[in-house]
């Protein structure tokens, strides 16, 4: 079976009523597919019109219309305005296939309430409501994602999706709110540690940050390279070295009276401190920089220094009142054994190393993080060309 490329469009209700986390864990944990792109976008006019004729194209069976209707009317702009949906690409064997188990179908006519099981995405989240005995006129549909049926469906899709994505943001501000209050951006990181296996933990964490209200306008999947992640934890590493250095030292210390018998005095453990204390603190600082890239930097060929890693992280963007504060406050302290019930740390960290997410702490912080992992860029259209690319010079997938 060939290794293959489709997507999952969540569509601006489902964002709106914060429900991607619910439908992320559903995803990752669901099918043996790689998330390897993500981005919010805020789809024109053109791109709905060549979509939905797409889906017309497809199969001109009633589902189908019902979702070329759908996407002509509520992916696309109203009253001038644009509305964010979320593109999501996986990649596996059959990953069409897989998507559609998991995503679900379109409800039969005569669905009855009872008969729904939650097994999809759209038995929990969708709605397709009949007029009263009337089973041939629908008054409300809401199909809570979109994704392709075949891999030759969503290479024409891509092709529409990657005529659109050129030349757009990553980010997506388009909030009607009146910005009055202290509104701020933040920065998330949902870590490595969130990425080893198939799991349901990056979208439940994601949804334990809609309890902030605050609208996410930006995501990205990155790997960060061993350049990047040095200079994001920077700042740590001097942070360590005065907390840690004098912890091991007098540890050191100790030790060294216990097993030779013989007392050491403070000028001793001072020199300790800056020897053992300091490479220990030294050590964990590169132990954070290969959790996050994949490499010590003594490892790592200087050739190799600014190639993206090779672990996994997702990266989330929030606009809103308080943003910094509100998010810092479901994160939870930086030692999940100290962060109170409730939240993200708390419930999926492990330790004070791998404590699941992190979150910008200052005005400052975002200004700095978000330069370092450039979330104004994004591969979503990289990926599609090359997935398209590939198909136009084999012929075949």
């Amino acid at each position: 079976m060939s290794t293959t490329l489709s997507y999952v469009m969540v569509t601006p209700y489902t964002i709106a009523k914060s429900r991607i986390g619910g439908v992320l864990s559903r995803l990752l944990s669901q099918a043996d597919l790689e998330l390897v792109g993500a981005q919010m976008i805020a789809p024109d006019e053109a791109l709905v019109k060549d979509w939905a004729a797409n889906l017309r194209r497809e199969n001109p069976g009633n589902a189908v219309t019902l979702l070329a209707d759908y996407v002509e009317q509520k992916i696309g702009p109203s009253a001038g305005k644009r509305h964010r949906s979320m593109l999501l690409l996986f990649r596996g064997e059959d990953a069409c296939d897989k998507l559609v188990k998991i995503c679900g179908h379109i409800h039969p006519e005569n669905a009855n309430v009872d008969s729904f099981s939650s097994e999809t995405i759209r038995d929990t989240y969708s709605d397709l409501i009949y007029a009263e005995g009337d089973p041939s006129r629908v008054v409300y549909f809401e199909p809570a994602v979109l994704t392709p049926r075949s891999q030759k469906d969503a290479d024409e899709d891509f092709r529409i999706f990657a005529r659109f994505l050129t030349g757009q943001e990553n980010l997506i501000r388009n909030s009607a709110a009146v910005r009055d209050g202290n509104i701020q951006n933040t920065l998330v990181i949902i870590k490595p540690d969130n990425w080893t296996h198939h799991s349901a933990k990056p979208g439940t964490i994601i949804d334990m940050f809609s309890r902030t209200g605050l609208r996410m306008i930006g995501i990205k999947v990155h790997r960060f390279s061993l350049a990047e992640a040095l200079e994001f934890y920077g700042p740590v590493e001097g942070a360590l070295q005065k907390r840690l250095a004098p912890i091991y030292g007098k540890k050191a210390k100790e030790i060294l009276e216990r097993e030779l018998d013989v007392a050491l005095d403070d000028e001793t453990e001072a020199v300790l401190a800056g020897s053992v204390g300091t490479a220990y603190a030294r050590d964990q600082f590169r132990r954070i920089i290969k959790f996050m890239s994949g490499a010590r930097p003594e490892e790592c060929p200087e050739s190799e220094c600014q190639k993206p890693g090779g672990v996994m992280t997702l990266i989330l963007y929030y606009e809103g009142e308080d943003a910094i504060a509100k998010i810092r406050d479901v994160l939870g302290p930086t030692d999940p054994l100290k962060a109170p019930s409730g939240t993200v740390r708390r419930e999926f960290g492990s330790n004070v190393m791998e404590n699941t997410a992190h979150a910008s702490d200052s005005p400052e912080a975002v200004a700095r993080e978000q330069e370092i992992v450039k979330i104004r860029e994004n591969k979503v259209l990289e990926i599609i060309n090359s997935r398209l690319s590939r198909k136009d010079l084999s012929g075949r997938d």
